[in-house]
């Protein structure tokens, strides 16, 4: 894997990863959380994980988006170190 493409991996993990943090504040659809699973879209051979932690942004109930986006969030680590995107 190019070292461009790592260094963009890491970073979109890194914006999900801050992103759990902030769910208890509201809704966390936020641009650069958009731009992030689509920087991920190419390395993860299952597209469930993704849509599942964009939806569960979306969501105005505090504990299931906090749920949904943590649970989402395993599925796309899981997903990327599967397909060698990912190390950390």
């Amino acid at each position: 894997m190019h070292r461009q493409t790592r260094i963009t991996v890491d970073l979109a993990v890194q914006i999900l990863r801050d992103t759990l943090a902030e769910t208890s504040n509201g809704r966390v659809d936020t641009v650069p959380v958009r731009l992030a699973l689509r920087c991920l879209w190419a390395h993860c051979p299952e597209r469930w994980p993704l849509v599942m932690f964009w939806e569960g942004a979306q969501q105005e109930h505090e504990i299931g988006r906090s749920e949904s986006v943590t649970a989402s969030f395993n599925g796309i680590v899981r997903q990327l170190r599967r397909s060698g995107a990912y190390s950390g």
